[in-house]
C-alpha cells in the first residue's frame, strides 16, 4: 500500500472503530431491556422513554458540536467525545434506580453527539466525490459491527453475569480508540474537491445557507422515518423474540445481532459501491439506488413479523434480507449530503441532519413504539375480558404495534425518490459557488 493510500486508510480504520465503540455502547441497553424492565417492574412505554431522552439530547447537543467541527480540530473532538461516552457507559452499570441510569444514558448522548459531524467532515476531506459513497459506508460498517458484537456479547454477558456488567465491558476499548483518534492528521478542509476550495467563503449565516438546499430537506425528512424504525428495532427486536417466539436472553441477543448486525455488513458495502457506481452516470443515481431499496425492503420487513411463533430462523431470514437493503440507506444518503453542501459547513449540515433525525425519528422510535405497544396490548386484554394486563397479551401488542415499520419505509420510498428529483440542481448550485463564490445563487 502507497504512502498516500495508507494517509486516507489509516484515518478511516480508526474512525470506523470509533463508529463501532458508539453503536455498540449506545445499544447496551436495548440487549438488557427485558431484566431492567423486570427487575424495576418497568413499562415499555418507559424503556423507550429512556432511548427517547438519550436522542433528544443527543440531537440537541449535536448541533453546537457539528458547528465547532466546521471551526476546530475534528481530531481533537472525537477523541475528548469518544472518552466521555465510555466512561459514561461504565456509569450506566452503577445505577441504583430508574433516574440515575436515565441520567448515565444521557451522559453517554453528550459524548456520541459529536461522533458522527466531525468524523463525517473528515471523511469529505480525505475521499474525492468519486470514492465518498465507499469511504462512507466502511465508517458506518460500524453500525452493524457495533450492534452485532453489542447483541452476541451483551445477552451472553448479562445472562452469566448480571445485565450491569454489559455496560462495564465496554469502557476500556472505548478508552484505547480515544487515544488512537490523536493519531489521525487533520486534513485540510476541501482538499479532496476536484475544484478549488476557496479560502474564505462568504457565508451570510450557516444555518440559512445550509437550509436553503432543497435536496437537505427531503433528506431531513428522510432521516427522521428511517432513524424511527432503526431505532425501533433496535430497542424491541430482542424483546419481541423473547415474548413472541419464546427465545431466551442470549438466544435473542444472538439472533437480533444477525439480524441487525450482520446483515448491514454486506448493505452497506454494496450499497456503497452501487451508489459510487451508479452516481458515475446520473447524479440523481444514488437516491435512486435508496428509494428502489426501501421500496424492496418493505415487504421483506412485512413478511417476517407474520411468520408463526416459535419460527425464528424464518423471521431471521425474512427481516435480515430487508435490513441488508435498509442499510443501503446510509451509503447512499450521507454521501449526497458531502455533494450538495460546501466542505465548510458539512459539519454544520450533518449536526443539523441528526437534530431532525434523532429528534424527529429516533427520539419517537422506541417511545412511539413502546407506547403502540401498551396501547394495544391494554386493548387486547379488554377484547378478551382480562382485567390485567399479562406477559401474553404484551407480547400481542408488541406484535401488533411492530408492523407500524414496513408502513413507514413505503413513506421513505416516496420522500427519496422526491430528494432525487431535486439533487442534480443543488450540485451545480454549489459548484457555482465554489468555483465562483462571489456571484449570488
Amino acid at each position: 500500500m502507497s504512502n498516500q493510500r495508507q494517509k486516507v486508510w489509516l484515518p478511516l480504520l480508526i474512525l470506523f472503530s470509533i463508529n463501532t465503540m458508539n453503536f455498540y455502547d449506545r445499544g447496551i441497553i436495548a440487549a438488557v431491556t427485558e431484566p431492567i424492565r423486570k427487575e424495576w417492574q418497568l413499562s415499555d412505554t418507559a424503556m423507550g422513554a429512556l432511548g427517547t431522552a438519550f436522542i433528544i439530547l443527543y440531537a440537541i447537543i449535536g448541533v453546537p458540536l457539528g458547528r465547532l467541527s466546521d471551526k476546530a480540530a475534528r481530531v481533537r473532538i472525537l477523541s475528548i467525545c469518544t472518552a466521555i461516552w465510555s466512561v459514561m457507559t461504565a456509569a450506566s452499570g452503577i445505577a441504583w434506580n430508574y433516574g440515575s441510569l436515565a441520567a448515565a444514558r444521557l451522559g453517554v448522548g453528550i459524548g456520541e453527539a459529536g461522533c458522527s459531524p466531525a468524523a463525517n467532515s473528515l471523511l469529505g476531506d480525505l475521499f474525492p466525490a468519486r470514492r465518498r459513497a465507499r469511504a462512507i459506508s466502511i465508517f458506518m460498517l460500524g453500525l452493524p459491527v457495533g450492534t452485532l458484537l453489542n447483541f452476541m456479547l451483551s445477552g451472553r454477558i448479562a445472562q452469566s453475569y448480571g445485565w450491569r456488567a454489559a455496560f462495564y465491558v465496554a469502557c476500556l476499548p472505548g478508552l484505547v480508540i480515544a487515544v488512537l483518534a490523536l493519531l489521525i492528521r487533520e486534513p485540510e478542509r476541501g482538499a479532496a474537491e476536484t475544484y478549488k476550495t476557496p479560502t474564505a467563503m462568504p457565508v451570510e449565516s450557516p444555518y440559512r445557507r445550509v437550509l436553503g438546499i432543497p435536496t437537505l430537506w427531503w433528506i431531513i425528512i428522510s432521516g427522521a422515518l428511517h432513524n424511527f424504525n432503526m431505532y425501533a428495532l433496535n430497542s424491541f427486536v430482542p424483546a419481541f423474540l423473547m415474548r413472541h417466539h419464546g427465545t431466551n436472553l442470549a438466544r435473542a441477543g444472538l439472533v437480533t445481532s444477525l439480524v441487525l448486525g450482520a446483515s448491514g455488513i454486506p448493505g452497506l458495502l454494496i450499497g456503497g459501491w452501487l451508489a459510487d457506481h451508479l452516481g458515475k452516470d446520473r447524479k440523481n443515481g444514488r437516491l435512486m439506488l435508496g428509494a428502489l431499496a426501501m421500496l424492496l425492503a418493505a415487504p421483506f420487513m412485512y413478511l417476517s413479523l407474520g411468520v408463526g411463533k416459535g419460527a425464528v430462523t424464518n423471521f431471521a431470514l425474512l427481516m435480515g434480507a430487508g435490513m441488508v437493503l435498509m442499510f443501503f440507506y446510509y451509503a447512499t444518503v450521507y454521501a449526497v449530503v458531502q455533494d450538495v453542501v460546501e466542505p465548510q459547513l458539512r459539519g454544520t449540515a450533518m449536526a443539523l441532519y441528526f437534530f431532525a433525525m434523532y429528534l424527529l425519528g429516533g427520539a419517537l422510535g422506541p417511545v412511539g413504539t413502546g407506547k403502540l405497544s401498551d396501547s394495544l396490548a391494554g386493548m387486547a386484554a379488554a377484547s378478551s375480558g382480562v382485567g390485567v394486563v399479562n406477559e401474553y397479551y404484551k407480547a400481542v401488542g408488541l406484535h401488533s404495534a411492530m408492523y407500524i415499520i414496513p408502513m413507514l419505509m413505503l413513506l421513505l420510498c416516496v420522500v427519496l425518490f422526491a430528494a432525487s428529483r431535486t439533487v442534480a440542481e443543488d450540485m451545480r448550485r454549489l459548484h457555482k459557488r465554489m468555483t465562483n463564490p462571489v456571484v449570488a445563487d
